[in-house]
């Protein structure tokens, strides 16, 4: 079964497929060393990692295992990251979210915009009842974004990843369909 990757849109961004011209902005979002300080895998080197991955976004629509988009910014189309979903199973209605922003966008509300308008879709056309998300314990804004999304911290996966030889754990959360919020609009950091 193929999943359609959406494209959404929201006051302040447009969540779309990935396409090859977005390869460079990907490259340099991932291989940043900042922005993936607590991401669970080490910055890329090389810039065909890019081209597998938008590779893999189609494969994931054509499997229909789930959706990642790009996110730009409406007001001059800047790329401000990427949020998806993975591991989408539809026989238990559940999926894992996921996203990463380039750090100059950081503080701004855009992960907790575009994630609301990601689960938004997926609540209302996957039909999900379990989002599952994780975030490394040291990064508390991604854990309060999520907690702003409606996500209940349910457990932490203890020494879980080891990158570039550090160890770190995870929180897990999870949200419910009966739990969703759809008509809370997340609004700017302040």
């Amino acid at each position: 079964m193929t999943l359609a990757t959406p494209v959404l849109h929201t006051a302040r961004l447009r969540l779309r497929p990935f396409t090859d011209a977005d390869a460079d902005l990907l490259f340099a979002l991932h291989s940043s060393t900042h922005a993936m300080r607590y991401w669970d895998s080490a910055p890329w080197t090389e810039r065909a990692r890019a081209e597998r991955f938008i590779a893999t976004c189609g494969k994931m629509a054509d499997e229909g295992t789930g959706a990642r988009v790009a996110i730009d910014r409406v007001s001059d189309g800047a790329f401000v990251g990427w949020c998806g979903l993975s591991a989408w199973n539809p026989d238990y209605r559940s999926a894992s979210l996921g996203y990463i922003l380039d750090d100059g966008m950081w503080g701004q509300g855009y992960a907790t915009e575009a994630a609301h308008a990601l689960l938004q879709w997926a609540f209302d056309t996957l039909e999900l009842n379990r989002v599952q998300a994780e975030a490394d314990t040291r990064n508390v804004a991604s854990a309060r974004v999520l907690e702003k999304l409606g996500f209940v911290r349910e457990g932490t996966l203890r020494e879980d990843c080891v990158v570039n030889g550090e160890i770190s754990d995870s929180w897990v959360f999870g949200l419910l369909r009966r739990e969703w919020r759809p008509s809370t609009v997340p609004t700017a950091a302040r």
